[in-house]
């Protein structure tokens, strides 16, 4: 009998921003009139109601609430919208609940109010502490209020707290990206996502590029900044995150391990196991119009066999721990002998290696990332 041995995480997009960034890629709105947030809180829980078939007596085991900006939306909707959820499927009593704040929507009021509806973890959107790489990026908070965001976050006592930083920013010299990450290891968070800015299209970075680092300084940043982090006690689990011992965030080392989410709000992904071992991904309707309308589903469908293997590996060597050989059997429900020539492959290149129970992605492997997937597609 098929028994539920993947953790369920949930993710809720919260679809408006003041300002869009000129580099960012994901699914937000500017708002051009305050738009009606208790009503979307109200569709997020409908949506969510028709999602319930899929879950089948589960319970979540993280909550992430990202954006957009989701601190625009008041610790009452907040407390509301989190009740409603757990009436509809329990969160488990030691969930890692995350929100994504910008640094000056950070005040003490409004964050103990989402303590106190069960916030237990912010992610800061920070990028940089200083001035004109702000200004560049389109950020509409300064350096000071993002070293008050991290002072409040502290004050607070949650279970744990992100800072986000950028590195690979227009014009930056090394100086300044060991300048950033310097501040930002000062205010000590228990976790920092430290990535490399990258121009994606449909975005105004796409269409005017501003001028970048050129691969040889990005690597000197990296290779100095690492070892920085590293020094002050942050490890490396992922490809763009550290963390202090026992703060690895769950929510996401729930997806790179192919654990199931759903996915609620504008634009949001799901990916669920079915009780007859189909895996079926979700994509919900991205602008905010047509779901304030009702219409939630963009498309559903399942994810054919003979893409699985590539699936799971992109996503579980996003992560530089040594995982069981049984994890890819028992959340693709394929044979290992499936993939034992291309695993046989990496490990002749030198991308893994295996110790007869476990696989692990080697230091060679994290540097040709790409080379390494290219073998399971």
């Amino acid at each position: 009998m098929f028994s539920y041995k993947i953790p369920l995480s949930l993710y809720i997009h919260m679809p408006w921003c003041v300002q869009k960034c000129p580099y960012c890629d994901f699914n937000s709105h500017t708002i051009k009139k305050t738009p009606d947030y208790r009503a979307y809180i109200d569709h997020l829980i409908k949506d969510l109601q028709q999602d319930i078939a899929l879950c089948s007596e589960r319970s979540i085991h993280s909550v992430f609430i990202g954006g957009g900006t989701p601190s625009l939306f008041s610790a009452e909707l907040i407390n509301h919208l989190l009740t409603k959820v757990n009436e509809l499927i329990p969160i488990e009593k030691d969930a890692e609940i995350t929100i994504e704040a910008n640094p000056n929507s950070v005040d003490a009021e409004r964050f103990t109010g989402y303590q106190q509806a069960g916030i237990n973890r912010i992610s800061i959107g920070v990028q940089s502490f200083q001035t004109d790489k702000l200004i560049k990026l389109g950020r509409i908070h300064n350096p000071q209020e993002a070293i008050n965001a991290g002072k409040l976050a502290h004050k607070l006592k949650l279970n744990s707290f992100n800072l986000d930083l950028m590195h690979g920013l227009p014009d930056q010299s090394l100086d300044d990206a060991l300048f950033d990450l310097t501040q930002a290891i000062a205010i000590d968070p228990p976790h920092l996502s430290w990535y490399q800015l990258t121009i994606e299209p449909n975005t105004l970075f796409g269409s005017k590029p501003p001028v970048l680092p050129d691969d040889d300084k990005l690597w000197e940043i990296y290779q100095l900044g690492h070892q920085l982090l590293t020094q002050h006690g942050y490890q490396q689990y992922e490809t763009s995150a550290y963390a202090k011992p026992e703060f690895k965030c769950q929510h996401n080392l729930n997806y790179w391990r192919f654990g199931d989410y759903l996915g609620i709000g504008c634009g949001a992904h799901g990916k669920i196991t079915q009780s007859n071992r189909d895996i079926i991904r979700t994509v919900k309707t991205r602008h905010p119009k047509g779901y304030l309308e009702g219409r939630y589903i963009e498309k559903s469908y399942t994810v054919p066999k003979e893409d699985l293997a590539f699936e799971f590996f992109m996503n579980r060597f996003r992560l530089f721990e040594s995982f069981p050989k049984y994890e890819f059997e028992e959340r693709t429900f394929l044979p290992l002998k499936t993939i034992e020539k291309q695993i046989n492959i990496a490990i002749e290149k030198n991308f893994l290696c295996d110790d007869k129970k476990n696989w692990k992605i080697t230091e060679h492997g994290k540097l040709f990332l790409n080379s390494l997937l290219e073998i399971f597609l």
